[in-house]
């Protein structure tokens, strides 16, 4: 790849809480597509870097209505859910699960109908801005494969798992493993299918150990996944502490709640990610944060099918690595923009509470809430930390996983003011107002996919 540059507005969020906003910033990417320097518009550098660059045809220069912003972070994604997204949202979880997701999720024995519905996903979300995505995949092992070679082929930063679900009492008979040792025998083919991946040489598809979740396992595919996941070293993901039918059967199955549960297994590491923990407790956060494990708050499905909000303010002030996911299809929305809109959203209406009928005094939690520059940081930055990748900053030394923002194209909710909207401003705009037509450029490890 050709080291280039890119001259323009840069807003990121390397700091919890804090942007860092430059102007004319000028960007250098080398040719293995890492940010080798970020020099400001005032550095010594910057006119004959920018000249030189220009001169090479090396250059790519931001118009005034341009902003460039780190790549979204997608911490959960049901893969196989995607046709159903924006359906069936009327039901409980456990319905949702039985009558609508696992009949769906079975039909991808079918390699041709995986991958007709992967490519969709995968080219919407990186439309989105979605430059790395962490998946679950179905229990199917060759459809798995089939997702990462998608990511592969369109160059999105993918973390893909088989589903691991043998369980007969919580597992439809169509719709699980036909063995605990073919789940373990399946999920130890498939990492090793992805490391060793024509095109996959710089390894920006990683394999996932992926318990759905407990109620879907037995014990013995439990520990056999966190002895996988120890001998290869991969990430893990799964479901913690969702909603109160998933946590209070953890409770009554382990007589402890899921985190302690899943570290037992073995499956709390720095590259765990757990999805939900709407009702992780303290101990439970101190545990999570001692494992070095992440979160993926899921905003929008949270609503849905979780029976609570996730205290993200909470988990953020104890330093916990806490990142984004849409959580498709639980989440109707493929945007990530638009769950950190959601995220605000959610926290607010944690602190303020929803019933009408008690005292305004009662009917929340204070302190909950946050703001957009901390829904942008689990985006990007939070996101990078939880998957423990050099991702989600425009910085020197991370990967060139970017995009840009253009608040000037035609037929968008996304209007700014020269006369009073500063840039702090206009990214709380673009996180609330932006779509996938305001997204004119991603690249991923420096390669330009949309």
């Amino acid at each position: 790849m050709k080291a280039f540059s890119v001259l323009g507005t840069l807003i990121h969020a390397p700091v919890l809480g804090e942007l860092e906003i430059l102007p004319a910033a000028l960007v250098e990417v080398d040719g293995s597509g890492d940010i080798s320097a970020v020099h400001r518009s005032n550095s010594e550098s910057h006119a004959n870097l920018t000249a030189q660059a220009r001169q090479e045809d090396a250059l790519i220069e931001l118009s005034d209505s341009q902003y460039l912003l780190p790549g979204m972070i997608d911490l959960h994604i049901h893969a196989p859910q995607w046709p159903q997204m924006g359906g069936a949202l009327h039901l409980p979880l456990y319905d949702w699960l039985q009558q609508c997701t696992f009949p769906l999720e079975a039909k991808y024995a079918d390699l041709e109908f995986a991958d007709k519905v992967y490519s969709s996903l995968v080219e919407t979300l990186i439309a989105n801005g979605t430059t790395t995505a962490l998946y679950f995949a179905t229990i199917h092992l060759e459809p798995s494969k089939r997702l990462a070679e998608i990511c592969v082929a369109k160059g999105q930063r993918g973390l893909v798992g088989k589903v691991a679900m043998d369980n007969p009492a919580e597992c439809p008979d169509f719709y699980r493993d036909a063995s605990t040792e073919q789940g373990l025998d399946d999920t130890r083919a498939l990492i090793n299918y992805i490391r060793e991946m024509p095109g996959n040489e710089s390894a920006r598809v990683l394999p996932v150990v992926t318990p759905r979740f407990i109620p879907s396992c037995t014990d013995e595919m439990l520990k056999g996944l966190g002895e996988i996941a120890k001998e290869t070293n991969c990430h893990v993901q799964t479901h913690c502490s969702e909603s109160d039918w998933e946590h209070n059967y953890v409770i009554e199955r382990h007589g402890t709640e899921d985190t302690n549960s899943l570290n037992n297994f073995g499956l709390l590491g720095n590259k765990t990610v757990l999805a939900h923990s709407n009702f992780i407790s303290e101990a439970d956060m101190q545990l999570i944060k001692q494992q070095g494990s992440g979160i993926a708050h899921c905003p929008l499905s949270n609503y849905y099918f979780s029976n609570a909000v996730f205290p993200a303010r909470k988990a953020l002030d104890q330093g916990l690595d806490v990142g984004l996911g849409t959580d498709i299809s639980g989440g109707p929305n493929p945007s990530l923009l638009h769950n950190c809109n959601v995220a605000v959203t959610s926290s607010r209406a944690l602190e303020e509470g929803v019933n009408p009928e008690l005292p305004a005094e009662e009917r929340g939690v204070p302190g909950s809430r946050i703001n957009f520059k901390e829904a942008f940081w689990m985006a990007t930055s939070g996101g990078g930390r939880a998957l423990d990748l050099k991702i989600g900053q425009i910085s020197e030394g991370y990967a060139m996983d970017a995009m840009v923002v253009d608040t000037a194209v035609s037929d968008s909710n996304l209007i700014t003011w020269d006369e009073s909207d500063d840039l702090e401003n206009v990214l709380q705009k673009i996180l609330y107002n932006a779509d996938r037509n305001n997204i004119t450029k991603v690249w991923v490890q420096g390669e330009q996919i949309k």
